[in-house]
């Protein structure tokens, strides 16, 4: 268990103290500038951040003062707010008890604020006490993780992973079924939304080895009518690299849960909440063509009508990113097919896609 606390006449000597104690027990260390006390009940293991790996971190709060909230950073390269961007804030129930999910990371920070604090989406260096944050404790991770379990696919002459086990996509957690991913016998691969034990279960395929700079091309049947709350992603994305957004970029086809949304698709680099790093398209319906050309500094994005591998079908959409476009790393490419939380339009039937064909150029 790790606590911070501190009493406004004996400051340094109870910060001491509580620094050894918790270093001993968890690698806790704590700052606090009030007698207000944070205390940890749950802390996720150490693992790799990465936008599928979430766990539940708790604790409760003594002293807090009314309007007061929680905000937590978990350390993957730098230090991530916790849900998300657009969600950061952690209420402290009327027993002190506060709990949220949390994407993993090395290290955690629990940070007990004033309702002025405005929490920045990262940070380089560990948060600390002062201001509108009241107090800060932050933990090593309680252990580690296995990796998980896979299935292998063959698909477009590369090795696949099929993901079996559930993760985080679209602000809902998603069961993942190997089920849900097969190669037909013409060599395409469909994924597939299902229903499973009254939940419906998603499908992820992940490549097995790092490309880098160079062409992606991806061939798919008619995406034009999936339901709003179905979302088939193909990106690029590195568990490793939180100091760089993941590497994530890639083509989205779907609504976001909005029925009359202008738009159906998107192409986008992270982190989408920075200006200019999602661009919105219209997908028609048919077969077609999506090219990502990752370069040094810059990132095209691509669509046409029919299996245009060679890039010679009629244009539906064209984008250059050409900022904070990160090296290669250890990324892999993936397709997921997940949904997304909509309450005004939730799935309603089992949805399948079609992709003819991935290829790579350098």
């Amino acid at each position: 268990m790790c606590v911070a606390e501190t009493q406004p006449t004996k400051l340094t000597l109870t910060l001491t103290f509580i620094f050894v104690f918790g270093f001993t027990l968890q690698g806790c260390r704590s700052e606090t500038r009030t007698g207000a006390l944070i205390e940890y009940s749950k802390i996720p293991p150490a693992a790799q951040g990465g936008r599928e790996r979430v766990d539940t971190i708790a604790g409760r709060v003594i002293a807090a003062r009314p309007g007061q909230r929680i905000v937590i950073y978990a350390k993957s390269g730098p230090w991530w707010v916790q849900p998300l961007p657009d969600n950061p804030f952690t209420p402290i129930q009327a027993d002190s008890r506060w709990s949220t999910t949390t994407h993993l990371g090395y290290e955690y920070a629990a940070l007990l604020v004033e309702p002025s604090y405005h929490p920045p989406p990262t940070m380089d260096v560990p948060p600390t006490a002062g201001g509108p944050v009241v107090a800060v404790i932050i933990a090593k991770g309680s252990g580690s993780l296995p990796p998980n379990p896979t299935k292998p696919l063959r698909f477009s002459g590369f090795d696949w992973k099929v993901r079996t086990v559930a993760a985080d996509a679209g602000g809902v957690s998603s069961p993942y079924d190997a089920d849900n991913a097969w190669t037909d016998a013409s060599g395409a691969m469909h994924l597939r939304i299902s229903r499973k034990s009254g939940k419906w279960t998603c499908a992820q395929v992940v490549l097995t080895q790092s490309l880098g700079y160079g062409t992606y091309v991806i061939v798919t049947r008619d995406t034009s009518r999936l339901e709003p709350a179905v979302i088939l992603a193909m990106e690029t994305y590195d568990e490793w690299a939180g100091d760089q957004n993941y590497r994530e970029m890639g083509i989205e086809i779907g609504r976001w849960g909005d029925r009359t949304a202008v738009h159906n698709a998107r192409y986008d680099v992270q982190p989408f909440y920075v200006a200019g790093n999602v661009v919105p398209f219209t997908a028609p319906s048919g077969t077609l063509t999506h090219t990502l050309r990752w370069e040094a500094g810059r990132t095209t994005f691509e669509t046409v009508r029919g299996p245009a591998v060679n890039g010679a079908g009629p244009l539906v959409s064209r984008h250059v990113f050409d900022s904070g476009i990160s090296p290669p790393g250890k990324e892999l490419f993936q397709f997921t097919l997940y949904l997304v939380a909509s309450d005004k339009n939730p799935l309603e039937k089992e949805t399948e896609v079609v992709v003819e064909k991935f290829e790579y150029l350098p």
